[in-house]
């Protein structure tokens, strides 16, 4: 420990007696690095917040999409740095001022762009940031200049999403406007080789592809006719059987061949019973089955001279007959119809194998060129109603949440801490020089050290005597160093106050 304490007396003690070196040192350290940090700009920035509304209803009906506006802001926010319009900021700011070349153009583009950055805080909201450090300009002035490139830069972000997207709708609109010229030709063009096509052979109108359809529609209907033929013929004949069951005449009961009435009523009555779900061992149904016996043996007795009125029922059976007659009659003609044209139709694809194909080649491409034409106007419209949204109601609408500020103060650099930092840096380095240049001289501080150098025991030291001319002396020079140190302090001091000041003249 007294080792070390010794150390330590006798580094002082080296520093000391060359305190002036150190202080002259400390005095070049200091001067030279106020001096650099005097030279570097104070950089002044301005901040300004925008929030994007994409949500728009009529927008999201017509086809615009949430996800095509979020595509929309996203390229301008990465084209918003872009070398064009940074040099549309350049030239309407004062760092246009200083301009004269393509290369001092280009020198200040450069600039701007690691001075400008797009931030994008949340889904919708975005931050911009803008840095000013000309030297050229003063405090005010490059806080002033910060300002002005924050707005310009969301003047920038107005125009790219208001008239950037106008623009290329124009170029789209001009383009499918193009588009629809060229099919429209190619459209009449096609039109006016079926027409005369047509008109010089007749029978294949609507040839080719409409010649195969119509034949596969007449055997779609012959098909369905069949059916329909079939089902009325299995109605018919069932008709008739009911109708061949019926008398045509009834007896009435109570007159001649009353019998007979009553006998065609019961036997009536009987069916209504089997029909209601009674059976044959049901008392009822037992009751009139031996009345129908007894009438029948009394019919058989009365014979054959009785009088009758036609059977409603019969009627009725027959007007059906007549309708469902009527109904196959009209099926079976109309299946001779379709017989007939399927016959021509294929006589015709048979008899002109290469003019049919001609027909369904011409018939084929004037569809194709008819659906892109309806395709292409459907879009182009579709554009239109897209393109008039996006001018009237802009369906990217976007608020200045916080317009740019007004730097109060420079963010950069730390002057203060620098000054500082230069101050204990020059006196370090006076200090270490000192010691240093003790280290390389051959004396000795402590009679212990000389001890250890020699090898041999130290009798004794003598101490060092002063007159009154050298206490005088010594305070003399004791007073200007304390000068000399308390003049750095001052100096560090007074670069604090002045940037202070210019702080203060900014804001």
């Amino acid at each position: 420990m007294n080792s070390i304490y010794d150390e330590l007396r006798a580094a002082i003690h080296s520093v000391w007696n060359r305190r002036w070196l150190a202080l002259g040192v400390a005095w070049v350290v200091c001067l030279l690095g106020w001096l650099v940090v005097a030279m570097i700009p104070n950089s002044y920035e301005s901040k300004a917040r925008i929030f994007v509304q994409l949500d728009d209803a009529l927008a999201e009906q017509i086809g615009i999409g949430l996800g095509d506006r979020k595509r929309d802001i996203d390229r301008v926010e990465q084209t918003l740095t872009s070398a064009v319009n940074l040099e549309k900021v350049v030239r309407s700011t004062r760092l246009g001022d200083d301009i004269k070349s393509a290369k001092d153009m280009e020198s200040a583009v450069l600039s701007l762009a690691k001075n400008i950055k797009v931030v994008s805080q949340k889904d919708n909201l975005f931050e911009i940031t803008a840095l000013a450090r000309n030297s050229s300009l003063s405090e005010a002035q490059n806080a002033k200049l910060a300002q002005d490139i924050a707005q310009k830069m969301i003047d920038i972000f107005r125009e790219e999403n208001m008239g950037g997207g106008r623009g290329e709708m124009t170029e789209t609109l001009d383009f499918m406007n193009q588009q629809l010229a060229d099919r429209q030709k190619e459209l009449e063009a096609a039109e006016a080789r079926r027409s005369a096509f047509e008109a010089q052979h007749p029978e294949m109108i609507q040839g080719g592809a409409g010649a195969i359809q119509r034949l596969e529609t007449a055997r779609s209907e012959m098909r369905n006719i069949d059916g329909d033929l079939a089902a009325a013929q299995a109605a018919l004949a069932a008709i008739n059987g009911q109708l061949a069951g019926t008398p045509q005449t009834i007896s009435v009961a109570g007159s001649a061949g009353g019998a007979r009435g009553a006998l065609a009523q019961a036997t009536t009555e009987l069916s209504g019973m089997r029909a209601r779900g009674l059976t044959e061992n049901h008392p009822d149904v037992i009751a009139l089955k031996n009345q129908i016996a007894a009438l029948r043996t009394q019919v058989q007795g009365e014979g054959a001279n009785v009088g009758g009125q036609p059977n409603p029922a019969y009627s009725s059976l027959a007007s059906i007959k007549a309708e469902r007659q009527a109904n196959v009659q009209s099926l079976t003609v109309r299946r001779a119809s379709l017989q007939s044209e399927i016959s021509g139709l294929m006589s015709n694809q048979l008899g002109n194998p290469q003019l049919a194909a001609e027909a369904q080649r011409i018939s084929r491409d004037y569809d194709v060129l008819k659906q892109q034409y309806d395709k292409l106007l459907q879009d182009r419209e579709q554009l239109r109603l897209r393109g008039q949204v996006e001018t009237e109601r802009n369906s990217v609408k976007f608020q200045v949440v916080d317009p740019p500020t007004t730097p109060r103060g420079p963010v950069a650099p730390n002057r203060p801490l620098l000054l500082f930092g230069v101050l204990i840096v020059g006196l370090g380095a006076g200090v270490a020089a000192a010691f240093g240049l003790g280290q390389l001289r051959s004396t000795f501080s402590t009679a212990s050290k000389l001890e250890q150098a020699i090898g041999l025991p130290v009798l004794g030291t003598i101490s060092e005597v002063l007159n009154e001319a050298g206490r005088d002396l010594r305070r003399r020079r004791q007073r200007q160093f304390i000068a000399g140190t308390a003049a750095l302090c001052g100096i560090f001091v007074l670069l604090l106050v002045v940037e202070m000041i210019q702080v203060g003249m900014v804001a």
